[in-house]
């Protein structure tokens, strides 16, 4: 794999790469479509690692909403006047393209949401006030984000159920054994993420649901971390729902998906009532809309879902295997490096993980650490990322996390080791 010298206004930063997925003249490239890449920071070219947080979003995702507004703005599902039939055209492509992405068998079971977050919390509102019962249980993993932890703590206040959690090891990795135990009579459903946004570590996902199945026990997916590193197939995993958000996979923000399986999804009650989610009202009942509609009540985040579809178009046409060959050279390199340096403990080492490379530096506060780093032009992410359980069971009140996109390169590494030398010797 290949990675290129980064431009900022045609100025050379930081040197050759080493092998890649792409070749320097495609990276180089890719970076061209990336119009922020060019911004400097105190005078310094921009080098953005903080991608676990959001990802930055390449010209035709910005031209998709621009476009949007400027010659399609109108409100869909509801007009019979050009505009209105071209922006529901439009959405409605969108649709296809993330079922297409994700490989599900049916655009009814794509739920445009706000994010994964609410993602999560629709099926826990929805699915979980309908299966949940007092005593019952939900599973989860000591890695989860927040998100795929407060919804169901919610959920359970509510119902008297029960939250257990699976551990994971010293380096980050789940103890899988621990996990099929934890499976049991009460379980209702298990929620787990696919890759942790605070240690990078990539779970046994196909073995967790397998073991959930075999079991009769539903399994929801936290994919926002691993849709933009590998490619999801949502079919070959057999999950029961997959959620994401766009802004982390070249996206905007505000717009997000909830993948269903359709039989579930038709059985499940609305989770918020409004317009478009009912097929007629009357004072005395109210009749739902077909799938997906029954879960968008109201006027939609129409050019968000427009300019998601964008951006998976862009991602699939750089081909997802590439990206996860560059990504991984990206980790390994960076893993080796940062390392290596005096005082730094990895944060998360498990044989398999992708995307994410957390760390303290002993006697640096992260934060400390993350605004030398700014003053540099480096943006890193400092704190507990939303993952304050991780921390605890690592005895850290937080780390500092460099995370990677298709876009960084091998001198944004050297860039962050050289950083991270000045601020060891202002520290030591």
């Amino acid at each position: 794999m290949t990675v290129v010298t980064q431009t900022v206004a045609h100025e050379p930063v930081h040197g050759q790469s080493a092998p890649g997925g792409f070749s320097g003249l495609e990276l180089a490239k890719i970076r061209a479509d990336f119009p922020i890449l060019a911004e400097r920071i105190y005078g310094k070219p921009l080098v953005y690692l903080d991608n676990a947080a959001t990802s930055q979003k390449p010209r035709v995702v910005i031209d998709a909403i621009v476009n949007y507004y400027e010659h399609l703005n109108a409100n869909i599902h509801r007009g019979v006047h050009a505009l209105s039939v071209r922006a529901t055209e439009a959405h409605d492509a969108a649709r296809e393209t993330v079922r297409r992405f994700i490989h599900a068998a049916d655009r009814r079971e794509i739920i445009f949401v706000r994010g994964a977050t609410e993602a999560i919390n629709l099926v826990a509102q929805s699915y979980g006030r309908t299966h949940v019962g007092a005593g019952d249980e939900i599973l989860i993993t000591a890695m989860e984000h927040h998100s795929n932890i407060v919804p169901w703590q919610i959920l359970c206040e509510e119902k008297g159920a029960h939250l257990r959690v699976a551990p994971i090891d010293d380096c980050g990795e789940l103890e899988l054994d621990e996990f099929a135990k934890l499976i049991g009579p009460r379980t209702k459903l298990v929620a787990v993420t696919q890759l942790s946004n605070a240690l990078g570590t990539v779970t046994p996902l196909r073995e967790m649901i397998e073991l959930a199945h075999s079991r009769g026990v539903p399994v929801l997916v936290d994919g926002a971390q691993a849709v933009p590193h590998f490619a999801v197939d949502v079919q070959a995993l057999d999950c029961d729902f997959y959620a994401f958000s766009g802004h982390k996979v070249y996206g905007p923000t505000g717009i997000g998906v909830l993948y269903g399986k359709r039989a579930l999804l038709e059985a499940m009650p609305p989770y918020q009532g409004g317009g478009d989610m009912i097929s007629s009202v009357t004072f005395e009942k109210t009749t739902y809309n077909d799938l997906p509609f029954k879960f968008e009540a109201g006027t939609p985040d129409i050019a968000g879902a427009i300019a998601l579809g964008a951006a998976l178009e862009y991602i699939g046409k750089l081909g997802m295997e590439s990206i996860a060959a560059h990504e991984r050279d990206l980790l390994t390199y960076a893993a080796e490096r940062v390392g290596a340096l005096p005082g730094i403990r990895l944060i998360g080492t498990a044989p398999e993980r992708a995307g994410v490379l957390s760390f303290v530096m002993e006697g640096v506060h992260p934060h400390d650490l993350g605004t030398i780093l700014d003053r540099e032009g480096i943006a890193i992410r400092t704190g507990h990322h939303c993952a304050q359980p991780v921390m605890d069971r690592f005895g850290i009140p937080a780390t500092a996390r460099a995370s990677f996109a298709v876009y960084n390169t091998r001198e944004e590494i050297d860039a962050l080791v050289e950083g991270l030398h000045k601020a060891h010797e202002v520290f030591q």
